[in-house]
């Protein structure tokens, strides 16, 4: 796969339509779905070329696929990497990373907000390998440094976290790692490379659901994992092994989200900072949690890190769990369902959500109260979304 440039002199909005430029040897102007799980060897020697060269793009699709160097040279001229792996879903990319970069007696530092799965990861899946795992407070850097042991390998981070988009300095946690010779990886869904460019803070590795902004339209489920060559040729063989391997026609579907990303994130961070200021104004709610509201408590760090806030706001109404049921339950355009950075307005009970996997104790460490709501913004009119929620604030 050719490795493409970090210094491309582009904006985001050209790489994502240029950033794979050269590497379709046809006329097409839409790129072609490569369907095809295996690919026809010349003679015996390019046979051979090809199993024994690391992420061909035209062997075996789980080892590498056409589509798949076409969407990935895109995300990583978005990321400023010089190459990036694609997976069938975020959390195919965060357990290959993981698992390709640990063993036995290694240590890993974690936040204490993670994504669901990926908290399982640490909290039930390393430690059954000998892996240990100590979780802190992402926004004390001194907390972070405090559990960095000798033999820590990984320091894992995600900003902002999900659900309560608490954020973590990744330039200064980078400066701890790197000469400790700590890896640093980074969950960029939430913010997108639109929004943050962790590389860039010198984070080693960024990790995406690109089933959320990167494709956009809730129709595909794909993980990436971004960062330099060399990282890429440690990860790529846990890849391989376990098998978490993308379709071509979501690397397709993919490719074409990736197109449109930075004009969605220009509406989408619009209408989530105007609706999280006027929720900020309303009588019947609690609090709002959105990075570039001047109320956040890490809002210079937002500043100085995040181009946008991003799709998720995150409040908390002044009702119990029933009351915050019955305005989810009231609104019109916000869909109740899981995931973000789709075009649809998408709106979760996150107490609700997560009753089922977690108890009341892990909630409330979580920072899951039965009023907090996670509300995903998409491309809806502010003006339409505003009287949406007005109808359903006064119904409580």
């Amino acid at each position: 796969m050719r490795a493409t440039s970090p210094d491309l002199p582009w904006h985001d909005a050209t790489r994502v339509l240029h950033g794979d430029a050269g590497l379709s040897g046809d006329s097409a102007v839409s790129p072609p779905i490569h369907y095809s799980a295996t690919f026809r060897a010349r003679d015996a020697e390019q046979f051979a070329e090809m199993a024994s060269t690391p992420r061909h793009a035209a062997y075996y699709t789980r080892y590498g696929n056409p589509t798949h160097e076409r969407a990935a040279a895109v995300l990583a001229a978005l990321e400023g990497t010089e190459t990036a792996l694609l997976t069938a879903s975020g959390m195919g990319a965060i357990s290959t990373t993981v698992l390709a970069l640990v063993q036995a007696g290694d240590h890993v530092v974690a936040q204490t907000r993670h994504y669901m799965s990926t908290a399982k990861l640490f909290d039930e899946v390393l430690p059954r390998f000998g892996v240990a795992v100590s979780v802190v407070e992402q926004s004390d850097l001194a907390a972070i440094e405090a559990a960095i042991r000798p033999e820590t390998r990984l320091i894992l981070l995600e900003t902002p976290a999900n659900p309560t988009l608490v954020l973590t300095d990744l330039a200064a946690v980078a400066a701890l790692a790197r000469p400790r010779g700590i890896l640093t990886i980074a969950d960029n869904t939430f913010a997108s490379p639109v929004n943050c460019k962790p590389h860039a803070l010198g984070i080693d590795i960024v990790v995406h659901s690109a089933t959320k902004s990167l494709g956009g339209h809730h129709d595909l489920m794909a993980g990436a994992i971004c960062c330099t060559a060399a990282l890429a040729e440690r990860i790529w063989p846990m890849h391989v092994t376990l098998g978490a391997v993308l379709s071509p026609m979501d690397a397709w579907l993919l490719l074409r989200g990736l197109r449109t990303l930075p004009v969605r994130m220009e509406r989408i961070n619009a209408n989530a900072l105007a609706l999280a200021g006027w929720l900020e104004r309303q009588p019947q709610v609690e609090r709002v949690h959105y990075p570039l509201l001047e109320s956040h408590p890490q809002h210079a760090l937002a500043r100085r890190q995040m181009a946008g806030g991003g799709p998720v706001v995150a409040f908390s109404l002044k009702a119990g769990y029933a009351g915050t049921s019955r305005f989810v339950a009231s609104l019109q355009l916000a869909t109740q369902a899981v995931s973000l950075g789709g075009v649809e307005t998408l709106i979760v009970h996150a107490a609700a959500m997560w009753a089922g996997t977690m108890n009341e104790a892990q909630m409330a460490a979580a920072g899951i109260a039965p009023n907090f709501v996670r509300l995903a913004v998409g491309l809806e009119h502010i003006d339409d979304l505003q009287r949406d929620f007005a109808q359903a604030l006064a119904a409580l």
